[in-house]
């Protein structure tokens, strides 16, 4: 009976449709609890869905090149998602246009902010080189983190799974954070997290209101632009 499960098991594994569905599922859990807690920050879906996938990668004995190729439907939809911003984001230019200065020193800083106490803390732990290079870029969204990190000689992987990381925090502590410093401007809010936390803070601003979520939008794109630009600058000035 077990030679025969691992038989079934093996022979589902090598169908790509078997790890779209599990990443499907795993998200379906995520957001269930997180409806449930009543959105509680804390009880973060894509957290609960990245832990499900990883404890059954592991139980599995699964590699990642063999999930990623069975769900990587999931990683083509990044795409379309981001582009997809652009209908709120035309809905309120005007509102967006009006704060195009405040927004523009605010993108400055939280860049350069970012990227220089990351590698400065990692730096301290006594990270090496390789890792603070991958570190560089974890506030921006995967796609763009990864080919920084690939062009300034990290690991494109790291990276990645730095990106993940870095979102799930951000989306968990930034409304208790923002409330705890009494910032009640949504575009300040929205914004702050666009840069910090990328795609999954931004899908966070969308859940609490249109307009945090909006400027998060503007946050994350612009946050992607400038961190291409400056990272290399900076990687090479610090390291």
């Amino acid at each position: 009976m077990i030679g025969a499960t691992q038989d079934i098991w093996v022979y589902l594994a090598e169908t790509p449709l078997l790890w779209l569905t599990a990443t499907l599922i795993a998200y379906g859990i995520g957001h269930a609890a997180f409806t449930r807690s009543g959105s509680n920050p804390a009880v973060n879906p894509v957290a609960i869905a990245a832990a499900l996938l990883i404890a059954l990668l592991v139980a599995t004995d699964t590699d990642y090149d063999t999930y990623f190729e069975g769900a990587q439907f999931v990683h083509f939809l990044l795409g379309p998602a981001t582009v997809a911003l652009a209908v709120p984001l035309y809905t309120h230019l005007p509102r967006v246009r009006r704060a195009a200065l405040p927004m523009l020193a605010a993108l400055v800083a939280g860049v350069v902010t970012a990227v220089g106490t990351a590698l400065a803390v990692a730096s301290l732990l006594g990270a090496d080189s390789e890792s603070l290079l991958s570190l560089a870029p974890k506030s921006v969204t995967s796609p763009i983190a990864m080919g920084i990190a690939e062009r300034i000689g990290g690991l494109p992987s790291l990276a990645a799974g730095l990106v993940i990381a870095t979102g799930i925090v951000g989306a968990i502590v930034v409304t208790p954070l923002l409330n705890l410093m009494r910032v009640r401007d949504w575009r300040a809010r929205g914004f702050a997290v666009g840069i910090a936390a990328h795609g999954i803070g931004t899908a966070r601003a969308f859940q609490v209101n249109p307009i945090a979520g909006v400027f998060a939008a503007v946050a994350m794109g612009l946050n992607g632009l400038t961190t291409a630009l400056l990272v290399p600058l900076i990687a090479h000035l610090l390291l």
